[in-house]
Parts: structure tokens; C-alpha cells; sequence
């Protein structure tokens, strides 16, 4: 996502960061490695072989900008294209019954960001909603790579992926939209709300970054500690600061991607209080920036299905291996 509108304004130097764990701070390191031969060699794992964007794309005029971060200014928006140049579909769920395998009785909501149909509802998604500390718009259509691949496509492709894994694994897997079911949004103060009504073991949204080119990488975005207005975070900081260690550490190792190279000191995990998805929320609640988009390295991983297969993957793993302790 790209920091305008709701959720989508500069991240705030954080209050206070204590180290990763031990062994994030190892899968980070092995993956950094990884990732200076990916350098070197042009690729590893099948990732920017599978079709990704070229390095000197046509670049359309709402992209040419090339926003930084943080940016004063949004893409136009633009129809979605409905798949990449490599678009590899998710695997089927192969489950036993409902409720069967080690997540069962576990519920865990999966907030995709934006929605592919926002474009079509600028009014609807420029109406400010509540956030608990302040008023922000309802939400945005997302950012897009250089050639015209959506993050809302992005971000829908990734979270059946990731509903597919955990299904597998016993999970009730809740989506807060999903294609054209509603035709825009929901805003952001309603995404917390879906997490909160289904009593979620964990929530977590998918978002790709509008960065500027150079700037590469992911993070997971961690909620602060707020409790101003509707908003109190305080009891969920903790456990969504472990959620958030657990998918960091899982995504470095099934992607061999690095952590953000612009935000969060190299951590891969940015504290923010300004997020009303996260500040909303009763249950442990994080973001996910996979990549930057505007990044034609990252956004080459971003438009690969293969590369996006394995993104579900560790972000899946992260959420399992918090669930079960």
C-alpha cells in the first residue's frame, strides 16, 4: 500500500523497539546472505524467472511518479487488470472434514487490502470513518507496479493462497472481502470490526508498499500502544508483536526476501499508531508489506505466482507457529 489516505500515511519513528528473538534475527541473516547471491546470480528459487515485470516497463502516467516513501501523493486509479504475466493459481484445499487437523477450533481473519472495485467507488471509499484517534478516509484503491499489476490484486491472489494452507490445517479462515462480495471496501473501521466479531485468533492484512524504486523489501507493521477514543491496543500489543516476530521470520526463510531495506532498521518490523485497522482491533492484528511495487526487482517476485505461492506460504507458517505456541 502507499502511505495516503486511511492506513496509508508516514509511519512515525517508533516509541521504543526491543531486539527480534534469537532465531528471527538468524532466519534475517541466512536470508540476507540469500539474498546478495540472488544479486549476484540473477535470481534464486524459480522467483524472477517466473515472469515478473520487466526492468524498464512502460510506465503509465498515474505511475510515473514514482512515489517515496513516505509520499504526498496517490495513484490514479486505474481498471484492475485481472492477472500478472505469471499467474500460477493457488492449490485446491485437500481437507478433511471442517474443523479436522491441528488448527481446528482456530479462527484467523485474513483482511486483504483494498478492494479490486474501489476504483469503480471513489465517493463511497473517500468518506473519513472513525479510526478511534482520529478520522481517516474509508480507504484507498492501493498502489499498482509500474506496468499496471493492482495491489488489490495482489493482495486477493495472496490471501486464497494463504486461505487454502490454513484450511488445510483445521483453520475456520474468514476473509474480510473477497472479489466482488462487497463491490468496494469495506472501510477500514469495518475490517477491525470482522476480526473483532469472529473472535479471531489472529488477523492479518495483506498489503504490497508504493515505495520509490530502489527502496526493496517487506515488513510487517506492529500496532502501538493506544488507547485514545474508541481505541484501546494495549492488550493486543503483545501478542501481535509475537505474531508479528513469527510471520517476519517465516517469510525471510520461505521467500529468501529481505527486510525492508527503507523502514524498520533492517528488523523487518515497523510500530505504528496511526493504522486504524490495527488501532480498532481487539485481536492480535498485524500488516504485511510484501515487496514494493514500484520497485521493478520487487514487483518481478510480486507478479510471479510461484513467488507469490511461497509469500502465502511464510506468512501462513508464521501464523501457524503462533497459533500453536
Amino acid at each position: 500500500m502507499s502511505y495516503v489516505g486511511p492506513d496509508f500515511e508516514p509511519p512515525q519513528p517508533p516509541r521504543s523497539r526491543r531486539p527480534l528473538t534469537v532465531a528471527l534475527a538468524a532466519l534475517v541473516a541466512a536470508a540476507l546472505l540469500g539474498w546478495l547471491v540472488y544479486q549476484t546470480v540473477g535470481g534464486s528459487g524459480g522467483s524472477a524467472a517466473a515472469g515478473g515485470a520487466s526492468t524498464s516497463p512502460a510506465v503509465s502516467p498515474s505511475a510515473s511518479a514514482g512515489r517515496s516513501a513516505p509520499s504526498t501523493g496517490s495513484p490514479d486509479p486505474a481498471p484492475a487488470r485481472s492477472s500478472p504475466r505469471d499467474d500460477a493459481k493457488p492449490t485446491p484445499a485437500a481437507t478433511g472434514p471442517a474443523g479436522s487437523g491441528p488448527l481446528a477450533g482456530k479462527v484467523v481473519v485474513i483482511d486483504p487490502g483494498h478492494n479490486p472495485g474501489n476504483f469503480r467507488h471513489t465517493t463511497e471509499i473517500n468518506r473519513t470513518v472513525d479510526i478511534g484517534t482520529s478520522r481517516k478516509e474509508c480507504d484507498t484503491t492501493g498502489t499498482a507496479t509500474n506496468d499496471g499489476y493492482p495491489e488489490a490484486e495482489f493482495t486477493l491472489d495472496v490471501s486464497h493462497r494463504l486461505r487454502t494452507l490454513l484450511e488445510q490445517q483445521g483453520a475456520t479462515v474468514k476473509l474480510t472481502h473477497d472479489r466482488d462480495e462487497p463491490p468496494w471496501g469495506p472501510c477500514v473501521d469495518e475490517r477491525a470490526r470482522i476480526g473483532n466479531a469472529a473472535h479471531a485468533d489472529a488477523a492479518v492484512s495483506i498489503h504490497a508498499d508504493g515505495s520509490a524504486a530502489g527502496n526493496r523489501g517487506f515488513h510487517v507493521i506492529l500496532p502501538g500502544p493506544v488507547h485514545a477514543g474508541g481505541a484501546d491496543t494495549r492488550p493486543i500489543v503483545g501478542p501481535s508483536r509475537d505474531l508479528g516476530e513469527r510471520i517476519a521470520g517465516n517469510f525471510v526463510h520461505a521467500t529468501g526476501s529481505a527486510p525492508s531495506n527503507y523502514l524498520g532498521g533492517g528488523t523487518g518490523l515497523v510500530t505504528r499508531e496511526d493504522l486504524g485497522g490495527l488501532n480498532l482491533s481487539t485481536v492480535p492484528k498485524v500488516f504485511i508489506e510484501c515487496g514494493n511495487m514500484r520497485d521493478s526487482k520487487d514487483a518481478a517476485l510480486l507478479t510471479s505466482g510461484a513467488w507469490r505461492q511461497k509469500a502465502a506460504e511464510g506468512i501462513s507458517e508464521g501464523i501457524v507457529s503462533f497459533l500453536r505456541g
